[in-house]
């Protein structure tokens, strides 16, 4: 089977392959930087920490931003919608991630209670771990139980967004606008997920049709996994030698 773009015509199997070659990246991208998954630029840390009043637009920007360029988000989201096919059980997953994404984000930043960086990005390191293991079948196999994974996403969920709500907390962010601006992020946070995940359900679509994703799935599941393993192993790193 071919897909064809651009009047091009690319083999089917290369779409599994493409994946295993992003997930590469991510490893790659692990081990090259010392940035964190929820590391802030520079520049937005500086605005972060020097804005006043009302922002609407500039913290709806980094809000979208943190969320298409998080490593962690991304490759959870990944492994939740893996092996969901109907765009209604995807709506459901996807809501309750971002139900509990945005209650500690929001509840965090606002009651100032935040857990430190380096273990909860540790935490969301390992629901990466868990996803993916959860995806190859091992929980059932390992203890004869399915874990309620509508529940499990809704709890990991939870974590994601203490993990950003710590990160702003550290920036001490003004309190003048804090509501309507963390409200904003919080939207903004909302759209760059829909981004991402319509750019791999795309994606997604095209590889589960080929002949080849049942074999490819596995190996991407073990990438995913190991991608969380590098993420955990960064941040309980941090946390020894700091």
């Amino acid at each position: 089977m071919f897909y064809t773009t651009a009047g091009k015509r690319f083999p089917a199997h290369a779409i599994g392959r493409a994946l295993c070659l992003l997930l590469i990246g991510f490893l790659a991208l692990f081990w090259a930087s010392s940035a964190f998954a929820h590391a802030v630029t520079l520049g937005d840390k500086g605005y972060i920490q020097e804005v006043t009043g009302v922002n609407i637009i500039p913290f709806l920007y980094l809000g979208a931003k943190h969320m298409v360029t998080g490593y962690d988000h991304i490759l959870f989201l990944l492994g939740v919608i893996f092996f969901l096919y109907g765009m209604k059980e995807i709506g459901i997953y996807v809501t309750l991630f971002a139900i509990g994404h945005s209650t500690t984000m929001l509840a965090g930043v606002w009651f100032d209670f935040g857990i430190n960086s380096y273990i909860i990005d540790a935490i969301i390191g390992f629901s990466v771990v868990y996803k993916a293991l959860d995806n190859l079948g091992a929980l059932r196999k390992w203890f004869g139980v399915q874990p309620n994974t509508k529940l499990a996403t809704l709890i990991f969920g939870f974590l994601h967004g203490f993990g950003l709500a710590s990160k702003i907390i550290d920036y001490d962010i003004s309190p003048d606008g804090l509501l309507p601006n963390l409200i904003a992020f919080n939207v903004g946070v909302e759209i760059g997920q829909l981004l991402a995940l319509a750019a791999i359900l795309v994606v997604m679509t095209r590889w589960r049709a080929t002949p080849s994703f049942a074999r490819q799935a596995y190996a991407v599941n073990v990438l995913m996994m190991t991608a969380g393993f590098a993420l955990m192993g960064f941040q309980i790193a941090g946390l020894v030698t700091a």
